[in-house]
Order: structure tokens, then C-alpha cells, then sequence
């Protein structure tokens, strides 16, 4: 700020000047800066930290989970490292227990697209870069195995950051006809892509509001045009996973079928009329013909960072519990997933140089909280009970397993659902893909 002429300071320190009368107090709103005791009500109509006007789309805690505080834990939780050696191994007894008949290997689904070539073969891009188009061509080769890539559809990229994936969609679609796109993201972002699309015929929206809170029903662009949603997300963090899947399966589809209920024939399951948008002559015209059609064609999410999943809000309680579980094994279980990609006590020192180097090379880092994992993984309060060896594969069976809930809980609304591998480990170790499809598609999808 500039002190105005004559006077010796700026506004914020006004009240340093002798000759000056008037007081300053703290903002209200945000006792960060100060303001003119007497131009408070003024003041308080233009703060830029005053409460927005909530968009239509903001419904509060539409897609949360558990509203029964009996049962939420409290947060302040003992650490693992006070666990003594009998309840860790009948913690882990309990994980294998669980576990058992779950395919602890994926099935590999390492697939590009074509609308990336050139940009992985760039060699201007660097490694980070690199693995960054790697992760994002894969997704678009899993999008397009599942036909997902086509006219007639809304893109809504959840956790979007500056935007890429979207962008790439948008790539490979070479113009298809009336495709639109909605970017949430809480955070406002900079060096978003957005801009190298707004000259172009269709809808290329932020949404800034947390997942949540938003109810895509009233949406503008959903409310006006009847198109099926395809849900997408690149490390899309713990619990905005859960948030995500609930937003798109239960609060759109659920009260979109029931804004939309009509008399209609009866249907049988061989019935072919249930195949929506699936390399039909409608389809590649971009038109909404099937009567059967499903509100969400199909969801494509890679999942990072299971350690910021919470119970209140994970949608796979119900599967948990089936197999014997709760909320306590359910935050143990959590935490322990950091072992999977952190659990090597002799690459910590390495993996913190590699770190610090990687953040002045590149800004846009999508690998989330290593300095947490690190710390988690770091103790040596473990010290003799496992190698590290066992801690990975126990970490790796604990990610599994709470994925595993997601998959249950997408088989139950109606859908075929899927993990993968959809990249190599080597590129990153957040590297599993979760896919669906409703269940009425003939689309082949990989078994979990």
C-alpha cells in the first residue's frame, strides 16, 4: 500500500500518525488487516474476505457421509506406534481375514492415446512433465476402451488443478458435437489451461466449490441439457474420492431419476435398448435417443493418498462392516496404507533430496502430503515386528481393501466397476485406476 500525499504512512498504518484521530480497528471478518473504526459497515459490504453469495450448485453437505455423530471417532486417535506387538498382529490378523478372496494383483490396463503422442515425444517436456503425459494418456486409453470418449456427454473433472486432463479430453474429442465440461475445484488455481478453450462452441465451466457441497442437478448447463455426466480425476485425494463417487452415483443419479420418472414399457434384462450411447449411428451424431440412457456413462478416477480418507464420509462403511469391521479398523487400517508407497526406510533420506529438487522443477506436483508419509513411515517404533518388506505388502492390502468398499458400493448401485493398474510403479506409485460403467453396458470390463 502507498501513503497518500502528505501523508508518512499507508492506510494500514494510519494510526501511527499523531495528527491523526481517527482509530483503526481489526476486521471482523479478518483480523489480518485493519480498518477505520468509523467506516466499519462500509467497509464490511467490500471485504474481500466477507462470505460470497453461494451458487445455486452449493447444497451443504449433500454429498457427506455419516450425519450420526455417534458415530464419528474423534480425531485425536492413538498413533500406531503405541500399538503394542499382540494388537498390531491382531490388526494385521484382521486385515488378511478381511482381505481374503480379493485379487491381490490388478489385472494391467498400461494404455496411451493418441492425442498425447506428440507431447510425450516432445523432448522440451522434462521427467516430471513426462509422467505427468504418461498417467494422462493412460487415462485417456482406459476412456476410450470403455467408450467414453464421444459426443453427447458432460466431462466433469473432479480435484481439476489447473485443468490438464480435461484439456486432453478435449484433444481427443477433435471436435465432437455438443460436449461440455465442468472443472471443480475448491482452491482458486493458478496458471489454469481454461483459457485456450473459451473461443470454442461448448461449455468450459469452473465450478469452485468442495465436492461436498456441490449438488450437479443444479448446475446450469445439467439443468438445461439432458447429457449423460462422465466423471473424471487424476489423484484425486482420499476422501474427495469418496465425496466424488457420492456426488455422481447417489445424489445426481438418484434425484435425477426421480426429477425424471415417467411411465415407460417394460423392460427385460436381455433387452438391447438398455445399451446406452455405445458406438451407436445417435451416438456418433452426438444425439440423445436411448430411453434407457443412464444419467452417469461412466466414471474413471485415479485414486492417491487412502491415509486422508475419513470414515464419516467413505463410502464403503456397509462393506466394511460385512466382513467384520469398523470405524476403528477402518483408521488404522487408513493410516497404514502410507507403508505401501513409503514403507522404505532406507530411500527416506534419498527420497527427501529427490523431493526438494522436483519442487523447483516443477510447481504442479499431484503426488500429495510425501512429507507426511515420510514422517508416518519414518518411526522406528516398529523397529523388529516387520521388515520392510511386510510393511509394503500389509500397506498395499490395506489400500486394497478400502477400495475394495468402493467397488461394492458402485456393484450396488448398479454398475460394473473395476480396479487396474493403469501406469507403471516406476512412474508413480499412486498408479491404481478405478473404472465404471452401469451395468446394463456390453462393454467388457477387467475383473477386480
Amino acid at each position: 500500500m502507498i501513503p497518500a500525499q502528505g501523508r508518512l504512512f499507508c492506510g494500514e498504518h494510519g494510526h501511527q500518525e499523531e495528527e491523526n484521530d481517527r482509530k483503526r480497528i481489526p476486521c471482523p471478518l479478518d483480523p489480518k488487516h485493519t480498518v477505520y473504526e468509523d467506516q466499519l459497515q462500509k467497509h464490511l459490504k467490500k471485504c474481500n474476505s466477507r462470505e460470497k453469495p453461494k451458487p445455486a450448485y452449493f447444497v451443504q453437505d449433500i454429498n457427506a457421509g455419516l450425519k450420526d455423530a455417534t458415530e464419528i471417532l474423534d480425531e485425536q486417535q492413538l498413533p500406531i506406534s503405541s500399538l503394542s506387538k499382540e494388537e498390531l498382529e491382531d490388526l494385521i490378523k484382521k486385515l488378511k481375514k478381511a482381505s481374503n478372496g480379493i485379487k491381490p494383483i490388478l489385472k494391467d490396463q498400461m494404455l496411451s492415446h493418441q492425442a498425447l503422442q506428440e507431447a510425450l515425444n516432445d523432448p522440451k517436456n522434462g521427467e516430471s512433465a513426462f509422467k505427468h503425459l504418461k498417467q494422462q494418456a493412460s487415462i485417456l486409453g482406459n476412456m476410450e476402451k470403455l467408450h467414453l470418449l464421444g459426443p453427447g456427454r458432460c466431462f466433469i473433472e473432479f480435484g481439476a488443478g489447473r485443468g490438464k486432463l480435461s484439456h486432453w479430453v478435449d484433444i481427443a474429442l477433435q471436435d465432437a458435437e455438443n460436449v461440455h465440461f465442468l472443472l471443480v475445484e475448491r482452491a482458486t488455481t493458478r496458471f489454469k489451461v481454461d483459457g485456450k478453450h473459451r473461443k470454442r462452441d461448448y461449455i468450459f465451466e469452473r465450478l469452485q466449490v468442495d465436492i461436498q457441497h456441490l449438488c450437479l442437478n443444479k448446475v446450469p448447463i445439467l439443468e438445461k441439457e439432458k447429457l449423460p455426466v462422465v466423471g473424471i480425476g487424476k489423484h484425486l485425494c482420499g476422501v474427495a474420492t469418496d465425496l466424488a463417487l457420492r456426488c455422481l452415483v447417489e445424489s445426481y443419479a438418484t434425484q435425477y431419476d426421480e426429477r425424471n420418472e415417467e411411465p415407460s414399457p417394460k423392460r427385460f434384462k436381455s433387452d438391447k435398448t438398455d445399451i446406452a450411447f455405445n458406438n451407436s449411428a445417435d451416438e456418433r451424431s452426438g444425439k440423445n435417443v436411448s430411453e434407457n440412457w443412464k444419467p452417469v456413462a461412466g466414471i474413471v478416477i485415479a485414486l492417491c493418498c487412502h491415509h486422508r480418507c475419513q470414515w464419516k464420509h467413505y463410502v464403503g462403511r456397509e462393506f466394511f462392516r460385512t466382513v467384520g469391521l469398523g470405524p476403528v479398523e477402518f483408521n488404522y487400517f487408513q493410516r497404514m496404507t502410507s507403508w505401501a508407497t513409503c514403507g522404505m526406510r532406507e530411500t527416506i533420506i534419498e527420497a527427501s533430496t529427490v523431493d526438494a529438487k522436483s519442487k523447483d522443477q516443477n510447481s504442479d506436483t499431484e503426488e500429495h502430503d510425501q512429507v507426511h508419509n515420510r514422517i508416518e513411515c519414518s518411526s522406528d517404533s516398529l523397529q523388529g515386528l516387520l521388515t520392510v518388506e511386510e510393511r509394503k505388502q500389509i500397506g498395499r492390502l490395506c489400500k486394497l481393501l478400502i477400495d475394495q468398499g468402493r467397488i461394492k458400493y458402485l456393484q450396488q448401485r448398479g454398475y460394473n466397476a473395476a480396479l487396474q493398474y493403469y501406469i507403471d510403479s516406476t512412474v508413480s506409485l499412486e498408479n491404481v485406476l478405478l473404472t465404471a460403467v452401469p451395468s446394463q453396458s456390453s462393454v467388457p470390463q477387467p475383473t477386480a
